[in-house]
Parts: structure tokens; C-alpha cells; sequence
């Protein structure tokens, strides 16, 4: 069982995940006023106390804790370090994205040094935008000189206000959505004063019409977040964290592309070759902007090149790189490029259409881009000049890409090192849909118009025989994903399709289904009745189609000459016909074994 501690933006994201694993939770916050929309989380209000968090987790049996409360949330955070303690389960704390600290602000770690700046600096006229709980802490500034407190328009901040003894009249409501611009136009402060709240608390917004009037701007850092907790910064990161320290949450796990492993090992080699830092995890950045961090492995370390390595953990994934070990080489070159050099186990491109030069390395561009960015800041920082050399190597690649489709895609000689979003989704439709468009690329860069699809390698046999003069880039397995392959093939400009189909699918298709997989639909056999009336079969079949567990059992209900198998297929052309709208689409119905198969004149559409 999990207890979420939330109230905040963040707090809300963790309910769209957590919820996703559809098992019940707790979420805890101080007050009611924020809308919890939530089918499996119990709402909790009021605010507990350490001995109040362990006695409600012993009774529950909450093995997890998650913190997404406000960063400011002091007491709340030592209550749950503490209770996380004397209970020994651990804690994940979902942290705000921060941007970078702006050397022209004045950085303050207290609330004293705060009101210390503001004396030693003569500031007489101060704008607070660190709302009605804060009035007490600046009490011993606002005494003696004019301040404004900007607070939000809630019924409770009057009276607290009062009570704290600050003047209603120096009272500013906020309201949803409204910037400070007008407020420092009417106030002409001599400074602001702020809090690192991070992109949900709106920090940049706060602080932007200051900096444009070249008004001081004047933070209080952030506290810091307790060295037991498992820091994460997106969703991928907390679910990553969810499935590794509360197992089975989630029923499949997610994992990391090879994109991924390359940047994170790449990192670790440049930050070692130039600091001698031997590194453990090294974090890099998802193309979504989330930090993530992989644990990463010293290979070797000679004189100008360092070597790491990733072990690839596509989850629960059936991907065919998982467990393989991806390994990057960083050195420096006098060319001031960053360069992408073959390695052992890596594809070299051989066609075109797939987006990157012939005889480079098979490293799409996507993880490049993820490399080069990191290395570039590296660069920055450590004020470098040289260029830099990444050589990536895949031990054992050679051989796990003949299970690939690399050999048709073009690419020889090792696996693609790949990637779109950094993250492997259980079974993610995404990469065999970027395999299909990729696929489709190059047959569309080899000239050809007219491509075969197919669900697999026994269809693809029987059309091969069928257009024995094409190459094998001009055959595209679809798997389930009709609609998408159709629409691809429309968007890359292919003007002729032909797609052989096994009558399982078939009837899945014909029913209005393009994504055919038995997760998504199941064969229905009312419907199947439904097109044997139209096609005048017998009411005697009808009923023994009640009795069929696969489709494939109609060829031996009916002779493959009947009206209802040309139908079957009328109803497929018809289905794709609005995703397919400017090109000739034939569909082949393909029996259970190719001896049968009826003339394809009979089965163009």
C-alpha cells in the first residue's frame, strides 16, 4: 500500500500514474480545498504528525511513502523522514523542475539573512511574494518599513494576517493567472522577495517583470530534500523508482532504450576522461526534459580514452537487446567536432531513407542529439575546446541484429542504437510503429511506389512468391498495426499498397478494427454469421460458426470459391479505404497454407 502526501501540482501527476496500475492508495493532504479526481485513491485531510503517520501506516500496511508536497513543507518532510525511519520502508519524493539559479538574484538560505539583505541594503519599499504564512518571518522587517504581501484570495489569509498583525491594507490578492506587472507598476518596489518554488510554483513568472524593470530580486533557497529519499523529477523517473521499491505495483515493468544506455555511458566516459571521477549512476536528459539517472560501469581507463558501459533493461518489454551490454568511448580529436565513429556490434547504414549519411554508424537521431547535448554542457563547463570522438560498441551486436529487421532496413553489421522517448513502455506499440515507418522510408528513398504489407513472416512467404521481381525492402510487416502502416505509407507518398492478410485478422479488420491485436478485439462470431447471411451460405454453417474457436476454421467450412470470403474482404477495402485515400490498395486473403491459395484476381480489390 502506498500513502501520498501531495496538495501541489505534483501531488496531481502522482494520481495519474498511480492510478494507471488501477489498485488503491492513500492520498494525504493538509487541507480539502484542492479537487482530487481520482477512481482508486481514499482522500485523507489534515495534517498528521510523525507518531500520526507511523500508527496510520502500521494499520494500513503501507510499505511506500511518496512526497509530493510543497518544497517549502519542512515540518511535513522531517515528520515523514522520521516516521519513515522508525518504520523502515522508504520514501519517494517527487520533486519540482527547478530552473537554473540566476547569478543576478540574491540567493538567501534563511530568513534572517533574508531580512539582513533588506536592512544592510536600505530596501524601504518591499514587494513579498511568499504568501500569508510567511508574513511572521519578515515581521521584524515589515515593522519598521513599507512592505506588500501578495496572498491568495482565500477566505482563511485576512484573518491570518491579522493575527500575525500585518495590515489589511497592505494586503495584495492574488487571482488565478495574474501576472505581477501591474502591481510593480502601482507599487514601484525596491526589490522582491521570492521563494525557489520551481516551474509549478510559477518562479519565472514571478520574477520576470522585475528583472525587466531591473528591480532586485531577492530567493530563499529551497530546502533541502533529506539524503535517504529517492529523488525523481518526472514520471518516468517515479514510476522507475515505484516498480524497483514496491515490486508488482505496476503489473509490467517499463525500461530504457539503448538511446538511453549510450548517453549514459558516453556521460559517465567524458566526465571521467576529463575530472578522473569514477562514477556509479551518471544522470542524463530524457528528450521529454526529465532528468533520469542509469547506473553506469568503468570498462576501461587509458591515457586520452575511457570506456563505460550500460546493461540495457527493457523492463518487461520482449525487446531483443535486453541484458546486452552497450558501450560507449569518449576521447578528445583536433577536428573541434563531435564525431559518431563505428564500433564493434553497432550497424553501419547502407541504404537510404533512414535519416542518416550512408556508412555512418546506425545511431539514430534522437540518442545523437541526447549525446551531443549532453557533451556539448560538459564541454562548456569545463571550458574545452577540443573536439570529441564517441565510439559506441555493442559486444555480441552482430549476432542479435540478424533477429532484427536492420538487414532490410539496410543496416550491416550490428543493432541500431535507438530511441524516441528514452523509455520503454511493456510492450509499447511505439517501437514497432517507428520500425513500420522506417520500413516504409526506405523502400520510398529506393524509388519504389508499390510496397507488400503483411502480418508477418509466414504471409510475407506466400506474397513473396507472388512479386518474386520486388526487393525485400519493398515487403513491410504491419504485425497488428494496420491503420497506422496505411497511414504512413500515405504520409511518405506511397501511391500503391498491397496487403496479404490471414483471415483471423481478417475478420477483426472487416469488423471496423484496424489494430487487430486479441488484447484490443476478440473474433466475433455474430458478426462472421452476420456476413454468411449476406453472402447466402446456408443457416447449417451458421450454426457451426457458433461452435469455431479460430477463425481459421471457415476454410473448412465453406469452399474458398464462395461469395463469402470476397465479401470478407470487400468489408477490409472498406475499412481502409478513409486512411488510405490516394493510392490503389489490393488485399490479398490468404488461406492456411499457400497451396490453397485462390487467384489473385479474385481477391484485388
Amino acid at each position: 500500500m502506498i500513502l501520498v502526501f501531495g496538495g501541489t501540482t505534483e501531488g496531481r501527476k502522482v494520481v495519474q500514474l498511480l492510478d494507471g496500475a488501477g489498485k488503491k492508495y492513500y492520498y494525504s493532504t493538509k487541507g480539502d480545498r484542492q479537487r482530487l479526481e481520482s477512481n482508486y485513491a481514499e482522500r485523507l485531510s489534515g495534517g498528521m504528525d510523525a507518531a500520526g503517520i507511523v500508527a496510520f501506516c502500521r494499520e494500513k500496511g503501507v510499505g511506500l511513502l511518496v512526497d509530493a508536497a510543497h518544497p517549502f513543507a519542512v515540518q511535513l518532510r522531517e515528520n515523514i523522514k522520521q516516521a519513515a525511519v522508525e518504520l523502515g520502508i522508504p520514501v519517494i519524493r517527487y520533486e519540482r523542475t527547478y530552473p537554473a539559479r540566476d547569478t543576478a538574484f540574491i540567493w538567501c538560505e534563511s530568513w534572517e539573512e533574508i531580512v539582513d539583505y533588506l536592512c544592510e541594503q536600505n530596501i524601504r519599499n518591499l514587494l513579498a511574494l511568499t504568501g500569508v504564512q510567511t508574513i511572521p518571518r519578515l515581521k521584524s522587517y515589515w515593522c519598521r518599513h513599507n512592505c506588500w504581501f501578495r496572498v491568495l484570495d482565500r477566505e482563511q489569509s485576512l484573518p491570518l494576517a491579522e493575527k500575525y498583525g500585518f495590515p489589511r491594507e497592505k494586503l495584495l490578492y492574488y487571482e488565478e493567472g495574474e501576472g505581477i506587472e501591474k502591481l510593480i507598476e502601482r507599487i514601484r518596489p525596491d526589490a522582491i522577495v521570492t521563494k525557489e518554488s520551481g516551474t509549478s510554483g510559477y518562479f519565472e513568472e514571478k520574477v520576470k517583470a522585475a528583472v525587466e524593470k531591473r528591480i532586485p530580486v531577492i530567493v530563499l533557497k529551497r530546502p533541502p530534500v533529506p539524503e535517504a529519499f529517492y529523488t525523481v523529477r518526472g514520471e518516468n523517473g517515479f514510476r522507475h523508482q515505484l516498480e524497483r521499491l514496491l515490486p508488482g505495483f505496476f503489473p509490467l515493468r517499463t525500461g530504457y532504450t539503448t538511446g538511453s544506455c549510450a548517453c549514459a555511458a558516453a556521460k559517465a566516459a567524458f566526465i571521467t576522461l576529463v575530472s578522473g571521477t569514477v562514477l556509479r549512476n551518471c544522470r542524463f536528459v530524457l528528450p521529454c526534459g526529465e532528468e533520469m539517472e542509469l547506473p553506469v560501469g568503468l570498462v576501461s581507463r587509458e591515457e586520452g580514452r575511457v570506456t563505460y558501459s550500460v546493461v540495457k533493461d527493457a523492463g518487461d518489454d520482449p525487446d531483443i537487446t535486453n541484458g546486452c551490454e552497450i558501450r560507449a568511448t569518449v576521447n578528445f580529436n583536433t577536428t573541434h567536432e563531435l564525431r559518431f565513429l563505428p564500433g564493434e556490434g553497432v550497424g553501419v547504414v547502407t541504404l537510404p531513407g533512414l535519416g542518416l549519411e550512408i556508412g555512418a554508424p546506425a545511431i539514430n537521431p534522437v540518442p545523437r542529439r541526447m549525446m551531443e547535448e549532453e557533451l556539448r554542457k560538459l564541454q562548456s563547463f569545463y571550458k574545452i575546446s577540443q573536439g570529441i570522438d564517441i565510439m559506441l560498441t555493442v559486444p555480441g551486436g552482430k549476432e542479435l541484429a540478424l533477429k532484427t529487421f536492420n538487414p532490410k532496413l539496410g543496416i550491416e553489421g550490428g543493432i541500431s542504437i535507438i530511441g524516441t522517448s528514452g523509455v520503454v513502455k511493456p510492450f509499447s506499440a511505439e517501437a514497432f510503429v517507428a520500425t513500420i515507418r522506417k520500413e516504409i522510408q526506405v523502400a520510398g528513398a529506393l524509388g519504389y511506389k508499390h510496397i507488400v504489407i503483411n502480418s508477418g513472416a509466414k504471409s510475407e512467404r506466400i506474397v513473396r512468391e507472388r512479386f518474386s521481381e520486388l526487393s525485400p525492402q519493398a515487403f513491410v510487416h504491419y504485425g497488428n498495426y494496420i491503420g497506422e502502416t496505411l497511414k504512413i505509407a500515405e504520409e511518405e507518398g506511397i501511391s500503391r499498397i498491397t496487403m496479404g492478410i490471414m483471415i483471423g485478422k481478417a475478420v477483426k479488420l472487416a469488423e471496423g478494427h484496424q489494430d487487430t491485436h486479441s488484447r484490443h478485439v476478440l473474433m466475433n462470431r455474430d458478426f462472421i454469421v452476420t456476413l454468411m447471411q449476406e453472402s447466402g451460405v446456408e443457416e447449417t454453417v451458421w450454426e457451426k460458426v457458433k461452435q469455431i474457436t479460430l477463425a481459421r476454421e471457415l476454410w473448412s467450412l465453406l469452399p474458398q470459391n464462395h461469395p463469402f470470403f470476397e465479401l470478407l474482404v470487400r468489408k477490409c477495402q472498406e475499412v481502409c479505404a478513409p486512411v488510405f485515400k490516394n493510392g490503389s490498395l489490393e488485399i490479398i486473403l490468404i488461406p492456411e497454407t499457400s497451396e490453397g491459395l485462390l487467384s489473385p484476381d479474385s481477391l484485388f480489390l
